[in-house]
């Protein structure tokens, strides 16, 4: 097992790590920015550094200065947590250059799942359902047009290095498709470096659906279950859920082989996600894999009791997984909120600023992920997710009850947050029957809002 760990990352992910590391007996390194000086993960880990100035190209993004200070401290492993550099295939390698384990796949799975094109061919040619669209990449505009009407409207055009709903477009007609398609190509080139681009058949008001995978060096793969991710705003996750009242358990296995035989296929190693979408005639696609922990992995962890972090350092330690598919069930129900710093009744203006005062709620099966404490600085310059706030209960119904309890009791005061908002859609009728999809919030926000 690993003696000491550097966590090349922040926010309420890095304390996540951090302490599950001590409680594995091994040593917790942190990094820092000049902004973070007294964050959280900085005070809870046996050591931390800087590593540079508030912005993230020069701190946390700097693979040379977070590898001098592995080197430095003599660690032995890197968990890079989600974003930054977790799905930097350069840093996965230079990670193990240095003579140190990356806490996640290989740079050369990361590199075939982080090009979409790429991974859409891989998962084809393992016989998973995907989108209708381009097989590969689009080389010009009047290729992307013919596609397009040979697949039909509405269609997708999308980055093949994309992520985090960047550099992607939705195009309903011919006439406004070299727009869409060169908008989405700069975007991309801007936010990624590179404008290589794929095209789908768009799914209209589908569920957006997980699964959770693990897989070690010896060939054992399992899922543990499916996330409802289809709570969203301009394809960012708000709300997540499992289990999803829209799977049957005939549907849920299917999806869940079909998961597992795409990890399979591109011989994948540690923690990943792979992400469907289900259309309303109950039809599902793949649409990428994210090989890296997801943000609300913490749903999984309270209806599975399985600790993933855990099990990705030991899968990096080169160790066999704890579990068995057989082991795994969805017992009760959990959902996550997002708390971001943000004002959803100023088009959800970011809210840096000082927490005043802070009253983190308790109660039986509740979580609370967060970097929070009265007196602390929030950033301007980086995401606004400020906490998790996750609920379990022996049913859906009782899970949104204790969620409604758990979002009133919560005090975060001297920056707005979006928990007004959330509160209200747990309180919509469509959300509380289960009747929702990825539109959801393009639907309802002016009443929500107005609510709020």
């Amino acid at each position: 097992m690993f003696k000491k760990i550097l966590i090349a990352n922040r926010g309420e992910i890095a304390v996540r790590i951090i302490r599950c590391c001590k409680e594995m007996g091994i040593e917790a390194v942190a990094v820092y920015s000049t902004a973070d000086a007294t964050s959280l993960h900085v005070q809870l880990a046996d050591e931390a550094y800087c590593i540079g100035p508030a912005k993230s190209s020069e701190s946390y993004l700097n693979m040379e200065n977070i590898l001098s200070v592995a080197t430095l401290a003599g660690c032995d492993a890197i968990h890079p947590g989600f974003g930054y550099l977790s799905e930097n295939s350069t840093f996965a390698r230079l990670v193990e250059k240095c003579g140190m384990t990356f806490i996640g796949p290989s740079g050369d799975v990361i590199d075939q799942m982080g090009n979409k094109s790429v991974a859409r061919q891989m998962m084809i040619e393992a016989g998973v359902p995907v989108v209708p669209g381009s097989n590969g990449s689009i080389t010009s505009l009047e290729e992307g047009k013919g596609l397009a009407n040979k697949i039909g409207y509405p269609v997708l055009i999308k980055a093949s290095a994309g992520g985090g709903g960047r550099g992607m477009r939705k195009c309903f007609k011919e006439e406004d498709f070299e727009d869409a398609y060169k908008t989405a190509k700069a975007e991309a080139k801007a936010c990624f470096g590179d404008d290589d681009m794929y095209m789908e058949k768009l799914i209209l008001n589908p569920k957006h659906i997980e699964f959770q995978i693990l897989a070690d060096n010896f060939g054992n793969v399992i899922h543990l279950g499916e996330r409802d991710c289809s709570i969203q705003r301009r394809n960012q996750k708000m709300m997540e859920e499992s289990p999803s009242k829209a799977l049957s358990q005939e549907l849920r296995e299917q999806m869940g082989k079909d998961a597992i035989k795409a990890a399979k296929q591109v011989n994948y190693r540690n923690a990943g996600t792979i992400e469907f979408v289900l259309a309303p005639d109950g039809k599902y696609y793949f649409i990428e894999m994210n090989t890296r922990i997801q943000v609300e992995h913490p749903v999984t962890e309270m209806v599975t009791g399985v600790d993933l972090i855990r099990e990705q350092i030991r899968i990096a330690a080169n160790l066999k997984l704890n579990y068995k598919q057989s082991d795994i069930c969805l017992n009760g129900h959990a959902i996550e909120c997002r708390i971001n710093a943000e004002n959803p009744k100023e088009n959800f203006r970011p809210s840096p600023g000082i927490v005043n005062s802070l009253h983190l709620p308790g109660g039986f099966g509740v979580r609370i992920d967060t970097t929070l404490y009265q007196g602390y600085q929030v950033s301007s310059h980086y995401d606004s997710m400020i906490a998790k706030v996750i609920v379990h209960g022996k049913n859906r119904i009782e899970a949104i009850r204790k969620m409604r309890r758990v979002l009133s009791e919560l005090v975060i005061d001297g920056i707005d947050t979006n928990q007004e908002l959330q509160y209200f859609i747990l309180h919509e009728n469509d959300y509380v029957k289960g009747e929702f999809d990825t539109s959801f919030i393009e639907k309802h926000l002016d009443e929500l809002v107005n609510e709020s």
